[in-house]
């Protein structure tokens, strides 16, 4: 069995999400997702709309998802990747050459995100369209 892992924090669920898991689910039999907790976004100066209870349960019910597993730092892909016997690292193309050095122990794709939407994309323009 092939398996893939991939991380983020998956905040306001679009059609670009659902396409990064669809191909990285299409690399192998298995995909994990190392879903960001509150506290980590924290760190990475990020603020969710939904929290991590809220965003895991959406990602639970697609298809492509076939276990979430929680990130709560950096340096957590070594560990991650030999506990789950990883094959494959997945990453969006906005993180190209971050994790090159994880080749030594997977292999590690960058995929293209979908070049129209992104969740910051999203919530300017609703504070654009209905902010204050």
């Amino acid at each position: 069995m092939r398996k893939v892992i991939t991380y983020g924090t998956f905040d306001l669920l679009h059609y670009g999400h659902i396409h990064l898991l669809r191909r990285a689910r299409e690399l192998g039999d298995y995909l994990i997702v190392g879903l960001s907790t509150d506290e980590f976004n924290l760190i990475k100066n990020k603020r969710s709309y939904f929290s991590f209870q809220e965003r895991k349960l959406i990602l639970e019910s697609i298809k492509y998802v076939d276990h979430i597993i929680e990130e709560n730092n950096w340096e957590q892909k070594i560990k991650d990747i030999a506990e789950y016997n990883i094959d494959t690292l997945v990453m969006g193309n906005d993180w190209e050459g971050q994790f090159d050095t994880l080749k030594q122990i997977c292999e590690v794709i960058y995929l293209p995100r979908t070049p129209e939407i992104s969740t910051t994309q999203i919530k300017k323009d609703l504070m654009t369209n209905f902010g204050r």
